[in-house]
């Protein structure tokens, strides 16, 4: 047998048994990779399983067990909270301006009809609006910034800023630089105001939703009582120190603010989202008291399996807020959020200056607008009791079509001839409509706006939902101080009229709109978007806790 007849067999019984092998090899990864989709399918069986217990403990849990369960989650939703006091602060702050003797005498015209200096109202009006023109800038920051570092450090880097710009309001010295100053001042806010809402709603337990976000009406009524407090002793002196120190008070905030954020726990949401399964398991032993340390696994199944539903290749963009299911619920964040300037927020937001051109004199009006902010801050926490069991469409409804009455109540108070009678009934449906709405439609319209947006889309949801507010308020606010302005319109009470009409508008809209989230896990609330449930129907709904959508 030659060499080369001896050399072929051998050959061919090499490639047989290289095929044999690669067969084989085939066979063992084809085994391998069955052997690994069972495994992961047990896994997310397993995960499943963990997502379900912890969403039926949510359901659960009743509000004062939640509290005792998530200590930390309160405390840490509190201080992310308290950030909107400077936006409160400053806006209110700015309306009282415009009423104080000494700012008056500085940058005011002399009124023969008044006897006495006033801001023109096209400064009033810039005054008012330069804040929030810069705020709607800073809510188009917000959310690109928070999706990618985070609510904690987007807040921290906020309120830095905030520091520094302080001192440009503090050493302005003509209105043009107090208009520039704002503005600056406003970037900062636009990220708290679209911040805050979202992060509140995330580390809290489903029954804790409501009053955590509603912490945020009540830190708006702290600020403002704050300022009217300031002012009212402040508005019998007559020299620069009557607005200096009111501004610089504005410093006692940001830096302690930003040393706890520091120290506080990221959103477990936006981590899972990240990928940072870990990290989100150690933020939610953080919020919760120690002896949920054990279900920190459940809970972190629980949002994978929200993330899962919602999961997409792409980067979360503003165009996919205007598209699918999602438009809906940017609608509805953008109209609830809209709606705040016109349904009497902008009464309460012009008290003192409202009570003064209802005819009350300068020192009784700065004493009411201190017991109108009083009674806001007692009236907003009342409304966590009626919003968590009563629910929030419901809350945000009523707390509409009362406003809208007692607004054309003031109308017709206000047309009736002047008169110690009418500038009593027009200063009082003012003060009442000012603390009713601290107590229905404000407060509720801040858990609407924390449950709706979808967890993937949240911080951009809120930054352009906030948008929609200032895009409002801005023609809003030219247009009340021309009502109210004795060189514009003049109208004191009978501005009613007006902002009875656009309230009416919004009980209309939200009635056939916005939905009930109570009591309603972010995954059913995913599932019940994406049925196309109609907004009266969500209450007798019933999603099986097994369903995927």
């Amino acid at each position: 047998m030659s060499s080369k007849e001896f050399d072929e067999p051998k050959t061919e019984s090499h490639h047989g048994h290289s095929e044999v092998v690669e067969a084989e090899a085939r066979v063992s990864h084809d085994n391998h990779d069955h052997a690994y989709d069972l495994d992961e399918k047990a896994k997310a069986s397993d995960y499943k399983a963990d997502a379900i217990l912890a969403e039926n403990a949510e359901h659960n849990m009743g509000v004062l067990e939640a509290v005792r369960a998530y200590p930390m989650a309160t405390f840490w939703a509190f201080i992310m909270s308290f950030t909107i006091i400077m936006e409160s602060y400053d806006v209110f702050l700015c309306n009282n301006f415009v009423a104080l003797p000494a700012f008056k005498n500085k940058y005011g015209v002399w009124d023969e009809a008044s006897g006495q200096y006033v801001i023109v109202t096209a400064w009033q009006s810039a005054l008012q609006v330069s804040g929030q023109l810069g705020a709607l800038i800073g809510v188009f920051l917000a959310g690109p910034l928070t999706s990618r570092i985070g609510y904690r450090w987007a807040t921290i880097t906020a309120l830095m800023l905030l520091n520094c710009f302080i001192f440009v309001f503090y050493f302005a010295e003509s209105l043009p630089v107090i208009f520039v100053a704002q503005i600056l001042e406003g970037l900062p806010w636009g990220i708290f105001i679209a911040n805050a809402p979202a992060y509140c709603s995330e580390i809290v337990p489903m029954k804790l939703r409501a009053p955590a976000t509603q912490m945020l009406q009540m830190f708006w009524a702290i600020g403002s009582i704050i300022v009217a407090a300031v002012t009212f002793v402040y508005n019998p002196i007559l020299d620069d120190s009557a607005f200096k120190i009111p501004i610089a008070l504005q410093w006692m905030f940001p830096t302690p603010l930003a040393i706890l954020l520091f120290l506080a726990p990221e959103s477990p949401w936006w981590l899972v989202r990240k990928g940072r399964l870990e990290e989100a398991a150690k933020s939610v032993g953080r919020l919760g008291h120690k002896s949920r340390l054990e279900n920190t696994k459940e809970t972190v199944a629980m949002m994978r399996r929200v993330v899962e539903l919602e999961k997409s290749e792409k980067e979360p963009s503003l165009l996919e807020l205007f598209k699918g299911r999602d438009l809906y619920r940017t609608l509805i964040v953008c109209g609830v959020y809209a709606s705040q300037n016109l349904t009497g927020n902008l009464i309460a937001n012009q008290a003192v200056y409202f009570f003064e051109q209802a005819g009350l004199a300068t020192h009784t009006a700065f004493a009411l607008g201190l017991i109108t902010s009083a009674l806001q801050w007692i009236f907003v926490m009342l409304s966590w009791i009626l919003t968590t069991y009563l629910g929030r469409r419901t809350i945000y409804l009523w707390g509409t079509a009362v406003n809208v009455v007692l607004l054309i109540c003031l109308g017709i108070a206000g047309s009736v001839t002047s008169s110690i009678a009418s500038t009593n009934a027009v200063a009082s449906l003012g003060l009442i409509i000012s603390v009713l709405f601290t107590l229905g439609a404000a407060p509720a319209s801040w858990v609407i706006i924390g449950e709706t947006s979808s967890l993937r889309l949240r911080p951009l949801t809120t930054g352009v939902g906030r948008a929609s507010y200032y895009i409002v308020e801005i023609p809003c606010i030219f247009l009340a101080s021309y009502l109210l302005n004795p060189t514009g319109g003049n109208l004191g009470g009978k501005c009613g009229y007006v902002w009875g009409g656009t309230g009416l508008l919004c009980f209309i809209i939200a009635y056939f709109y916005v939905p009930e989230m109570k009591g309603r896990s972010y995954r059913e609330i995913d599932i019940m978007f994406k049925r196309r449930v109609p907004a009266r129907k969500w209450a007798k709904t019933t999603i099986d806790v097994n369903d995927d959508e």
